[in-house]
């Protein structure tokens, strides 16, 4: 497995301090082919372009405010979903992984990123008939975390056991009307995460509670992705304003709360860390 060992990208958890990431802006967004309950519910709504631009705007700025390097990739109009930069790949300690899109509507993002990737001559695994995505990957040191949901499946996971032996590969089935485990599941740091337990099964949120305190997000919450938030380092967390019950959770323990707003963007199903691919993540602060 060719490495990328020139500190291009680096992530070994959710929570280090973000120095590089990817996002995509929503120029193209639309709610072609219903893919989750969030976007059934918002379809004959539709969503807002202009709105989105600006709130998605707004999500880069404090990123960059906060000392974060933001990529933009170039979008398309064939990729209405473009904007969820998660999914199509992750970053895994110094390997970034490119994702093998399960659904057709998404089906070419990965070529953009691997357009951008050779262009600023990173190496990257490609996971290539692999039905596995970002949004389903949650890393923490060396556990990894692996929803199994309809776009990522149990032969995925095992692969990914086979290339990392350095890590211990954990598979998370959860209810299919959630889209990623990232919607129902997130850590936020070493000893925090967010849940909503009704779409787990028992064995794993013991397992959970064995690991992290949790904070449960309602059921209100879940659909306005109260877990999706994500993690800038320093116990810094953005999230969106509506999520007051997460939010008041995550200030109680000690967070700092940044709350920007992305409601326009969530009706396609995805928030934060939906629309996020982090690629260089320090544990050092050195802003």
């Amino acid at each position: 497995m060719e490495q990328n060992n020139n500190n291009k990208g680096s992530v070994l958890n959710e929570y280090d301090v973000l120095k590089k990431v990817i996002l995509c802006q929503p120029q193209y967004m639309t709610i072609r082919d219903v893919i989750n309950e969030t976007q059934r519910h918002f379809k004959d709504e539709g969503i807002h372009i202009e709105r989105a631009l600006e709130q998605h705007s707004e999500f880069v700025n404090t990123l960059r405010k906060y000392g974060v390097e933001v990529i933009l990739l170039p979008y398309h109009k064939k990729y209405p979903e473009q904007v969820f930069t998660r999914d199509i790949g992750f970053t895994l300690g110094q390997t970034i992984f490119v994702a093998d899109m399960a659904s057709d509507i998404r089906k070419g993002e990965e070529e953009v990123l691997k357009q951008w990737l050779e262009d600023e001559e990173i190496s990257y695994y490609n996971l290539l008939g692999d039905v596995i995505e970002g949004g389903d990957v949650i890393i923490d040191q060396d556990t990894i975390y692996v929803g199994l949901s309809n776009r990522t499946n149990q032969n995925a996971a095992d692969h990914l056991q086979s290339l990392l032996t350095n890590f211990k590969v954990i598979a998370i089935p959860f209810k299919e009307k959630y889209l990623h485990l990232d919607c129902v599941f997130n850590v936020v740091s070493p000893e925090v995460a967010l849940i909503y337990r009704p779409a787990l099964t028992e064995g794993d949120i013991e397992l959970f509670q064995s690991r992290y305190d949790l904070i449960d997000v309602s059921e209100e919450e879940q659909f306005t992705l109260g877990t999706n938030v994500l993690s800038i380092g320093s116990k810094r967390i953005l999230s969106l304003p509506v999520n007051k019950g997460v939010n008041e959770q995550l200030r109680s323990r000690g967070f700092e709360v940044i709350e920007v707003d992305i409601t326009e963007i969530i009706k396609s199903g995805g928030s934060f860390r939906c629309c996020t691919l982090p690629i260089l993540r320090s544990n050092v602060d050195v802003n």
